[in-house]
C-alpha cells in the first residue's frame, strides 16, 4: 500500500499541470470568439457581461481584480472603450491589451443623405449629415468576424506557442461557421424586395451590416446614445418614410425608443422588433444569436408577407 501510494506521488510530481491562459474580455462577442478560437487551453473571464452598456461602462477595482494573472485584454477597439488610456496604466506589464477592431477595416460612420423629390437646386436635393467619425460596431460583420478570429488566434500563439496548431484550428473552425451564417442571412435578407431595403434606425449602429447585406442606414441619431436628434432631421425622415413608403423602423434593445415612436406616430409606420446594436443583451451575446434575431426581426418586418 505504501508502495502504491509513493507511485501515484511519484507520478503526481512528475506530470505537468495544465494551465489555461487566462485572457479578459471588454465585450461579450469578444468573450464568445476567444472560447471558440481558444478552447480548453483558455480561461475567459468576462469584464464587460451581457446586459451592460458598452457605450457607458467603465471598469471598477472588482474588475481590475478579475483581470488579475490575465496574459490578454481583449478590447473591440476603433474608440469604442473611451477608457482604454487610463486602464492601460491600471495594468501590470504581463497583460497584453489588444484592440481586436484596430486591424479590420473601418468604414465611417455616415447619416443618411436626405433626398427629396422636386428639389429646385443641388442645395435644395440633399442634407448631408456626415460628421466623419469612425464607426465601432465592426462585428456586425460577419467578414469582420472572420478576421477578428484570426487575429485573436495569433495572439493567443504568440503567448502560447506550444498550442499554436489549436488555436488556428479554432480560428478555422469559428470562420467556417462565420461563414455559413452569413450565407443564411443571405438567403433570408433576398425574401426582401431591393427597394425596401432602407433600415431606419435611432442609432448609427448598422454601417457594417448594411454594408454586407446590401441595405441603405437611415439613422436619426448619431453612433452613441446619448445623441439627440435635430427636429430637422425628424422632419427630414418622415419626409422619406413618406415619399419611399418604408415598411417599418426598428428600436434597439438597450435604447429608449421614443423618437422612433414619434415618428411612428406621424406616419402610421410599422415599428419592427427591437434590434440588438451592440451584442450585448442578455438573450443575444454571441455573434450567432446577434445576427439570427438582427435577421429574422428585419426579414418579419420589411419582406412581403407571402414570402416570410
Amino acid at each position: 500500500m505504501k508502495l502504491l501510494l509513493r507511485s501515484l506521488g511519484f507520478l503526481a510530481a512528475t506530470v505537468p499541470c495544465f494551465a489555461a491562459t487566462k485572457v479578459a474580455t471588454l465585450h461579450p462577442l469578444l468573450a464568445d470568439l476567444a472560447r471558440q478560437v481558444g478552447g480548453a487551453n483558455v480561461e475567459v473571464v468576462e469584464i464587460l457581461k451581457p446586459g451592460a452598456d458598452v457605450h457607458h461602462f467603465e471598469p471598477a477595482p472588482k474588475d481590475l481584480a478579475e483581470m488579475r494573472g490575465a496574459k490578454l485584454l481583449l478590447a473591440s477597439g476603433k474608440g469604442l472603450e473611451s477608457f482604454l488610456d487610463k486602464l492601460r496604466d491600471s495594468l501590470g506589464a504581463g497583460v497584453k491589451l489588444v484592440e481586436v477592431g484596430e486591424k479590420i477595416p473601418s468604414i465611417p460612420f455616415e447619416e443618411h443623405v436626405h433626398h427629396h423629390e422636386g428639389a429646385k437646386d443641388a442645395d435644395e436635393d440633399h442634407d448631408d449629415h456626415h460628421h466623419g467619425a469612425v464607426d465601432p460596431h465592426w462585428w456586425h460583420s460577419a467578414e469582420n468576424m472572420k478576421r477578428a478570429a484570426r487575429i485573436v488566434a495569433d495572439e493567443l500563439a504568440a503567448l502560447d506557442p506550444a498550442n499554436a496548431a489549436a488555436y488556428s484550428a479554432g480560428a478555422k473552425a469559428a470562420s467556417k461557421r462565420f461563414g455559413e451564417l452569413k450565407s443564411w442571412a443571405q438567403k433570408e435578407i433576398a425574401k426582401v424586395n431591393r427597394k425596401d431595403r432602407l433600415l431606419v434606425t435611432a442609432h448609427g449602429a448598422f454601417g457594417y451590416f448594411c454594408k454586407e447585406y446590401g441595405f441603405e442606414p437611415i439613422s436619426l441619431l448619431g453612433i452613441g446614445r446619448s445623441d439627440d436628434a435635430s427636429s430637422k432631421h425628424v422632419a427630414e425622415t418622415i419626409e422619406e418614410i413618406r415619399e419611399h413608403g418604408i415598411k417599418a423602423i426598428f428600436p434597439e434593445d438597450q435604447a429608449n425608443p421614443k423618437v422612433l415612436v414619434e415618428i411612428a406616430r406621424s406616419t402610421g409606420v410599422k415599428i419592427g422588433e427591437p434590434l440588438i446594436a451592440d451584442g450585448t443583451a442578455k438573450v443575444a451575446h454571441t455573434f450567432e444569436t446577434m445576427l439570427a434575431h438582427n435577421v429574422r426581426s428585419i426579414v418579419a418586418a420589411l419582406a412581403p408577407a407571402a414570402v416570410k
